[in-house]
């Protein structure tokens, strides 16, 4: 089983070094277990690839069949523990800033009733398409992308979908468009505007609406923290796309959030994890609860 883990992790985090550090050992150590695990079974496992090492065929079977052996000790688990009736045990959580803010406060109280739970929380906010190799690390991520554009191949991993956020125009409340039911991208494509940085969710929204409008947005300020936006919106200072259910649970005063028309403006928040933690009935409690706190985020 240790040499599967080991293939597994090297097929999921590219390199032996990455997977050193996630295993708290050396690399020298680890060449030496593949080494031992290439005689034991006859076959090459890894070949050179430039200065790194990449799995062969074989390496990449045993790799994908270490997910099945994982996943089927993690249900074994599960299964006592339902039949001792405690679910113990703790699950690492990863949130980007704004799921957090709006999903973790009453994921909290929903797993009161479980005190042999514990909820570990971290902040990870990264291009969309980085999401995925985080559920290395973490039991569940919650994770952001678009949802005008196609689904990456995750096949390596079990996705839950949360909720869809539409994404509104974020105005000073003194603008002229502030008292608009919508406003379409024509309306705001001359604005001076907030937005994160390329490949997060929200600025390929903003490239839509350029696209529709048919001329280049004016970004003059590049910002990952939401509240930042919303109070340089609030002062003025340029107009933004935000997401309206985190938005406007804390909107400062001077600041309107208008629906944006002609154009589908929206993220998709979605739980991603490997299917053998997906198994775990620790893990599989908080994603319950998780769609259950979405949903009444989501409901009027």
């Amino acid at each position: 089983m240790e040499h599967l883990e080991l293939l597994r992790e090297l097929h999921d985090r590219g390199s032996l070094a990455a997977v050193a550090a996630a295993l708290h050992k050396t690399p020298s150590a680890l060449s030496q277990q593949l080494k031992a695990a290439q005689r034991e079974l006859g076959v090459p496992l890894v070949a050179r690839s430039g200065r790194g090492l990449q799995l062969t065929d074989a390496g990449t079977a045993l790799a994908r069949s270490a997910v099945g052996v994982a996943t089927a000790l993690a249900e074994a688990e599960a299964s006592w523990q339902r039949f001792q009736g405690s679910a113990t045990g703790t699950v690492r959580l990863a949130c980007f800033h704004s799921a957090g803010e709006l999903l973790v406060p009453g994921l909290l109280d929903r797993l009161r009733p479980h005190p042999g739970l514990v909820l570990e929380t971290s902040d990870e906010d990264v291009a969309q398409d980085d999401f995925g190799a985080l559920a290395a690390d973490y039991d569940v991520v919650v994770a952001h992308r678009s949802d005008d554009v196609a689904a990456p191949a995750r096949e390596d991993l079990v996705v839950v979908p949360l909720l869809r956020e539409p994404m509104d125009v974020a105005l000073p409340a003194d603008h002229p468009l502030a008292t608009r039911a919508h406003v379409t991208p024509a309306d705001v494509i001359g604005e001076d505007w907030i937005a994160p940085p390329a490949e997060f969710p929200i600025d390929r929204v903003l490239s839509a609406i350029a696209a529709r409008a048919g001329a280049p947005v004016r970004v003059v300020r590049r910002t990952t923290h939401l509240p930042l936006t919303e109070l340089l919106v609030a002062r003025g200072h340029g107009v933004a796309l935000l997401p309206r259910y985190t938005t406007r649970e804390h909107a400062p005063a001077g600041l309107v959030l208008v629906p944006l028309r002609d154009l589908r403006a929206g993220r998709l928040v979605e739980a991603l994890l490997r299917p053998d933690r997906h198994a775990r009935w620790v893990v599989r409690l908080v994603v319950d609860e998780l769609v259950a706190e979405a949903g009444a985020v989501v409901a009027p």
